[in-house]
């Protein structure tokens, strides 16, 4: 007999702080699935200004303290965003939903000293919307020791299940996510123990730092399929510095766009210095995927989602640091069925429905927390 399916909204804003994914999913939570709605709905400029600027002015847990009054005012503002999104999906689907998985937008991450700040009022969220929410889905991870994210991991786990059985991909399999941050998860095998069975880590920068290059050299917010990056050429002296002076040490902490900086490219042309920090973003995305892969030899298959994936040059960079890695293939996820600018806002409204059924959204081997870890705050305020 099957599980009940609960419906559930997901909406996931990233780092890249441009608007919000929302899709609609049914789910039980557990292994069944269906994706019934996505939609991307853009931040004002203002609002995405406004946001860049209070995150790049908040370094540490006192700015937290010193800005409250700027972070209440915009975490107002960017609920009431969402809550527009909620009501547009009740408007257009008409069966009953049972729960929103709202996300909020990061604004501080520093799992050191076990913080990590979303806003997203999920009291008003849920006054206004009549609806469960799930929000704040990294305190309880921190609280636990872990790091807070990689979140993604367990609903990289479902879908690989539906990926090997309907595409006969083998196991393992990995999904390489390229939004702000990088991150990687490995599925082993198909088996009952999760906790074993699934590994996840932050691999690096993935779109943050040449959003940053083009935000501050060009009118432009991104590079639009890495078309800039393209018409440019890597200062090769440049970038091998930055690659011997900047090293990942450990891939047991998870990232955040504080963690990355740009002024090395300092004085290069806007394109120069967007192919010189692709390049370099890609050699680091290839050095975690040289570490998830370890020692095996098997052909494995990296299923990339994120916006990142768009980005020609920098999936052709990342495949060329890779060139002597003959069982590793990139491919996006887009070739399989599903959309991947949307899985992380699907995953959200499966960690819905997870933490309302009291399941884990986080292991040990995925965000380093001590034991598996049940996770966002369910509240119901109408």
């Amino acid at each position: 007999m099957k599980n009940k399916l609960y419906t559930a909204i997901g909406l996931m804003s990233g780092t890249s702080m441009d608007g919000v994914d929302v899709s609609l999913i049914k789910s039980d939570g557990i292994n069944q699935f269906i994706n019934i709605l996505d939609e991307y709905f853009e931040y004002t400029e203002s609002l995405q200004l406004q946001l860049v600027k209070l995150r790049n002015l908040i370094l540490n847990i006192d700015n937290l303290n010193q800005y409250t009054s700027q972070l209440n005012e915009i975490e107002r503002e960017i609920t009431l965003f969402n809550i527009k999104i909620v009501n547009e999906v009740l408007l257009k689907y008409k069966d009953e939903i049972d729960l929103v998985g709202f996300h909020g937008q990061t604004i501080f991450h520093d799992p050191e000293i076990r913080i990590s700040k979303q806003l997203g009022d999920g009291n008003l969220m849920s006054q206004l919307t009549k609806k469960k929410v799930v929000y704040d889905f990294r305190k309880k991870d921190l609280i636990n020791k872990g790091q807070g994210a990689p979140l993604t991991p367990i609903f990289h786990n479902l879908l690989s299940n539906i990926l090997s059985e309907k595409h006969q991909i083998e196991l393992p399999i990995c999904f390489l996510n390229i939004g702000g941050i990088s991150n990687i998860t490995k599925i082993i095998k198909k088996d009952e123990n999760i906790e074993e069975n699934l590994e996840a880590f932050d691999s690096g920068p993935g779109n943050c730092m040449i959003d940053e290059w083009v935000r501050k050299n060009s009118k432009y917010n991104f590079d639009k399929n890495g078309s800039i990056a393209k018409s440019g050429k890597i200062d090769q002296l440049i970038l091998n510095q930055s690659i011997d002076n900047f090293k990942i040490d450990t891939y047991n902490k998870s990232l955040d766009v504080k963690d990355f900086d740009i002024s090395f490219a300092r004085g290069l042309s806007l394109e120069d210095g967007c192919a010189t920090i692709t390049n370099f973003t890609a050699y680091l995305i290839a050095k975690g995927i040289e570490y998830a892969n370890g020692i095996n030899t098997r052909p494995i298959k990296y299923l990339v989602c994120g916006g990142g994936r768009k980005n020609s040059f920098l999936i052709q960079s990342i495949e060329d640091y890779l060139t002597n890695k003959k069982n590793i293939s990139l491919s996006s996820i887009d070739n399989y069925n599903f959309n991947g600018d949307y899985i992380e806002s699907q995953a959200f409204g499966y960690l819905a429905i997870r933490s309302f059924l009291n399941l884990p959204i986080s292991y040990p081997k995925t965000t380093g927390c001590e034991t598996p870890t049940v996770g966002g705050n369910l509240v119901k305020n109408f």
